[in-house]
């Protein structure tokens, strides 16, 4: 049996203007890679490749990168387990393209499962297990996040995410303290800096942050300062989430060694950025070896990419908040079986 392949790209469009530290984002466009075997051309098995600006190192030149993907794998043989799909992905995508590498081992999961977009069968897929997300809170002004807030909690979320760094610290403060008047210690906070502090100021900062028993912040300073960002999980003002830090280190001992210098107390993984699925299964395994806390995050995928996430992470059964949806920022996104009910991501097979 022989693979043949094709790509096509989709943009899709955000329903409001979703702000972040490094600004506001109207649309995106991502990639969709279709695999099927040739003596079963009807099974049409789906992955997405979305990589995000200046996150992503394989952003630039990205159809090149996947025309040569789809050039390469025709005619390859199918991938008939879990562990032949990992060997085919090392051979075929170098790790510098992570979004491909996971668009590619999404792809074969599905064709291992009948191209029904169950990547993960089990409890999960079934409908019979749910797991616990945060509800993301996006920058904006002040009256239009606390709305978001607002929302979210009566949704039935009890644990809010709020992107920081963009808008006045004070006003992000006043946010902060807007929620632990209303809702008291009920609601668990994180917050994302997205490396918005800076060296100067990020003490200062985490220990106005800390008055709001914040659960915990992602990625308070840009990445590439790990002597400061040791400093700060030792001083242990805030807990610590690593998120940017991660991206581009592929070698077990290099990771090992990141988490060894900064141990930080929790790592955010983006299985889009950090190269696919066994990737962040590979941070994971470290991650416990040193009881460091972890979560999974998509990066704004459709719901091709977002599904196979969260099939993924149902998987570990963890009750700590994964930072996971349904793809409700986008006016054109496709059709999910995935549900949110009460703060929990929900797959319904009916």
């Amino acid at each position: 049996m022989a693979l043949k392949a094709s790509y096509h790209s989709y943009k899709l469009l955000f329903k409001f203007n979703a702000g972040t530290s490094r600004g506001v984002l109207e649309e995106r466009i991502t990639y969709f890679i279709r695999l099927w075997d040739q003596k079963q051309p009807e099974q049409v098995a789906i992955g997405e490749a979305g990589p995000l600006l200046g996150l992503s190192p394989d952003f630039s030149d990205l159809e090149v990168k996947l025309q040569n993907l789809c050039q390469t794998i025709n005619g390859y043989q199918v991938p008939q387990s879990y562990h032949e799909i990992t060997d085919v992905v090392n051979k075929l995508v170098p790790w510098s393209q992570p979004s491909i590498r996971f668009s590619l081992e999404t792809a074969l999961y599905d064709l291992l499962s009948g191209a029904k977009k169950v990547l993960f069968p089990g409890l999960f897929t079934e409908g019979k297990y749910s797991m616990p997300i945060n509800g993301l809170v996006w920058m904006g002004d002040y009256d239009f996040m606390k709305q978001q807030v607002d929302k979210k909690i009566v949704a039935g979320y009890n644990c809010i995410k709020i992107k920081i760094g963009a808008l006045d610290f004070k006003l992000e403060c006043k946010l902060l303290e807007y929620i632990r008047n209303k809702y008291q210690q009920q609601i668990s906070l994180r917050v994302d800096a997205n490396g918005a502090f800076t060296p100067d100021d990020v003490r200062q900062k985490l220990k106005e942050l800390s008055t709001y028993g914040i659960h915990s912040i992602e990625q308070p300073i840009r990445s590439g300062q790990t002597k400061l960002l040791s400093e700060l999980c030792l001083n242990k003002i805030l807990p610590i989430a690593l998120d940017e830090e991660l991206i581009g280190i592929t070698d077990s001992n290099e990771k090992e060694a990141l988490l060894d210098l900064v141990r930080p107390q929790y790592i955010v993984l983006k299985p889009t950025l950090l190269g696919g699925m066994e990737a962040a299964r590979d941070w994971i395994r470290l991650a416990k070896q040193r009881n460091i806390g972890w979560w999974i995050t998509s990066a704004l995928e459709s719901n091709i990419g977002l599904n196979a996430i969260a099939q993924f992470t149902a998987c570990f059964k963890s009750e700590l908040p994964q930072g996971l949806g349904t793809g409700q920022l986008f006016t054109n996104n496709l059709p999910s079986k995935l549900k949110i009910d009460q703060g929990r991501l929900f797959y319904k097979p009916w």
